[in-house]
């Protein structure tokens, strides 16, 4: 039997995704796994709006090569272009047209995608397939060193695909792809792009460029941007201390010959933001190094290896603007390696994989950030596997497993340094009917184990950032989750559907929970006792459910150009074993939207709703909803070379007042009103 994932490694040998796939161990034990690839669709469905005469993908891409790949799973990905004309300082931004994410919204700078409700340790975060290595997971204030002005795309991956990564991401994976390390030679001996934008509402400058390039067998990747943003309007004024200023630059290379290629980039990325409704800022750098390689081996069974390493030095301090004092320092230092390897058919299995992965991070605070988190390591290994199992004719079964050791060492308010050790398993099972083009139907069984991160272990005290008194709990078991999900994608006549309804029940959901009183600094709490809201980690039982819209029907196609309507939207609700709700989560949101498209010009509206969260966890307050109305245009000038697009893109036209219901500080903080946004892009 040929193996189907084989054709594609040979396109993509540098793509992750190229080889999802599967271990011996996992075959042994006769359970079937990953994500595998099925045709592309002719109109990709929409979830943002497309700039000029590209398209939004529903796809799972490779690392440094863009195939068009289905898996089964839910995958969402915004494109170059549309990252570019939309704007924003973080992924978040990026992704927020996205059904099924939100944001933290609690800075410019530190604002992290949120996908069905979870985030924190709960969604990986990875810049080409490696982590990114900073400290976003431990506080809501503290931003992630990925810009979407360097990414080419970025994509979101849910579902069974996500165990080759890690196995406690329930919510999901996000994944920024941006070529810093090169896969293929570049057809032209140089080519690149130059951008640049301005912003109304935050009066905002930011510039990015590229240049790809190769030298004999040697492919060349450098990039640098730079942006700066004041504080952002909101209605009838600013909102104070909501400035950000971010640059980082890279530079790679790759020796390349034939479908065989290895390489290393230099990465760097600085940013200074302020924390809405604080007084403080935050000064943020990191250096990364990273490295890949793809290797055609055609070595009996085993034809493929790729193997992927990243180090980076993460430091962070929170500064008072008055006297210049540095309150707290945050440091991280991580370092992951990760090796897979990909199968020919063999047996009943149409292909097959395995991988190992190594993490080790280092953290440490300085200051008061003492107060919060004393030095904590951890130390993982994971092996994982894949594979995929024909049935009858349109039907795949597809399966995957994840086997981790991890160590936690810290100080929880005890005092008493604790060591914590796990073994989370985690499986999935996928089943895939595609009765003939067009029409795709995914079911997906996983169960996953997630150990307690490092706050919810040993947060021991205050945290000025959320304003909050945060204590952990050292004891806390490892949580699991058992989720299902249903996805159908059809597409044909015009219309293009994706619709996905999902669930999952909790063991042990480890969460913060606010008790509803305050404390001071020293730890002294009770009703009235300080600023600061105490809050607890604890685990309990909980349910999620959640589905998920996306339609595209055309309207009209024709010599006017065509138009296409758009409905898309999602909803979840979330509940502990004693009755009460999951504390921050999202409200329901639903929208419309109707773009146009005629040769090199393009146009778009959308009305999205956000509704009302009167549903209250212990400590928390109503948040009201909102509308929001946002539009957009592009040309792309009659110019052959450079290629130059203008685009003008306006959020929150309406400026209405609008509150994160996630936000820890969304009482005090409003988002961004009205913003018109001017860009230009020349591809040289």
């Amino acid at each position: 039997m040929s193996n189907p994932l084989r054709p594609l490694a040979r396109r993509c040998p540098s793509d992750h995704h190229c080889v999802p796939a599967a271990a011996a161990l996992f075959v042994l034990l006769a359970t079937a796994a990953t994500p595998a690839p099925a045709a592309a669709p002719a109109t990709p469905p929409a979830t943002t709006p497309a700039t000029d005469d590209s398209v939004q993908e529903i796809v799972i891409t490779a690392a440094r090569a863009p195939e068009v790949e289905y898996l089964a799973t839910d995958v969402g990905t915004v494109d170059h272009g549309t990252l570019l004309r939309e704007g924003g300082s973080s992924l978040a931004d990026a992704l927020r047209n996205m059904p099924g994410v939100t944001s933290s919204g609690f800075a410019a700078g530190a604002n992290r995608p949120v996908l069905r409700g979870f985030d924190a340790a709960r969604v990986r975060m990875l810049e080409d397939g490696v982590g990114s290595f900073d400290v976003s997971d431990l506080g809501p204030d503290h931003g992630v060193p990925i810009d979407p002005l360097a990414a080419q795309k970025i994509e979101v991956l849910r579902g069974p695909a996500t165990l080759r990564y890690v196995g406690e991401a329930v919510g999901g994976v996000v994944n920024t792809i941006n070529n810093r390390v090169p896969g293929v030679l570049p057809v032209q001996p140089l080519a690149g792009e130059l951008f640049g934008a301005w912003a109304s509402g935050a009066s905002a400058g930011e510039g990015a460029g590229h240049v790809d390039g190769r030298l004999g067998s040697v492919a060349l990747h450098a990039d640098a941007f730079g942006r700066h943003a004041g504080d952002w309007g909101i209605p009838g004024g600013t909102q104070d201390n909501s400035f950000f200023t971010g640059n980082g630059e890279s530079v790679g290379a790759a020796w390349v010959d034939g479908d065989s290629h290895a390489g290393a980039a230099l990465v760097h990325f600085a940013s200074q933001y302020g924390i809405p409704g604080d007084v403080s800022r935050i000064e943020m750098s990191q250096t990364k190094a990273l490295a890949h390689a793809s290797l055609d081996l055609d070595a009996g069974a085993l034809h493929t290896l790729t193997l992927d390493a990243g180090h980076a030095g993460y430091v962070h301090r929170e500064i008072i603007p008055d006297t210049g004092e540095v309150a707290s320092t945050f440091r991280d230092r991580e370092t992951e390696a990760r090796a897979e390897g990909l199968l020919d058919a063999f047996g009943p299995f149409a292909s097959a994989a395995f991988g190992l992965q190594a993490q080790q991070r280092a953290f440490e605070a300085l200051g008061a950030g003492q107060d919060y988190l004393l030095p904590a390591d951890q130390h993982a290994l994971a092996a994982f596997g894949y594979t995929e199992l024909p049935l009858a004719q349109g039907w795949r079964l597809q399966g995957g497993l994840r086997y981790e050791r991890l160590r936690v060492t810290g100080t929880p308010a005890s005092g008493l340094a604790t060591t914590r050790d796990f073994a989370p398993l985690s499986g999935s099972l996928g089943l895939v009917y595609e009765p003939h083009a067009g029409i795709k139907v995914t079911a997906a069984l996983t169960s996953g184990a997630r150990a307690p991160g490092l706050p919810e272990l040993y947060a021991r005290g205050p945290h000025d950032g959320p304003g909050t008194f945060e204590t952990g709990d050292a004891t806390l078991p490892a949580e699991r989750a058992n989720s299902g999900e249903l996805t159908v994608h059809v597409e044909g006549d015009g219309t293009v559907l994706e619709a996905s309804l999902w669930g999952a029940r909790f063991r042990g959901f480890l969460y913060g929970a606010l008790t509803g009183r305050t404390c001071d600094e020293t730890g002294i709490c009770g009703i009235g006792a300080g600023p600061l809201r105490e809050l607890d980690y604890r685990a309990q039982d909980a349910r999620f459910a959640g589905l998920e819209l996306n339609l595209a029907r055309t309207l009209h196609e024709g010599d006017a150009g065509r138009f296409e309507l758009r409905l898309f939207g999602d909803y979840m609700d979330a509940t502990l074993a004693d009755g009460n709700p999951v504390p921050r989560m999202p409200p329901w949101h639903g929208g419309v939207g109707l773009d146009w498209h005629r040769a090199a010009l393009g146009a778009g509206l959308d009305a999205r709703y956000s509704a009302p969260v009167t549903r209250l966890a212990a400590g928390e307050t109503p948040t009201a909803g909102y509308t929001s109305v946002d539009a957009w245009a592009s040309w792309e000038l009659p110019v052959k070379r450079p290629g130059i697009t203008l685009a003008l893109a306006a959020h929150n036209l309406g400026d209405s007042v609008q509150h994160n219901a996630m936000a820890l500080n969304k009482d005090v903080v409003t988002l961004p009103g009205r913003d018109i946004r001017l860009s230009l892009r020349a591809e040289l």
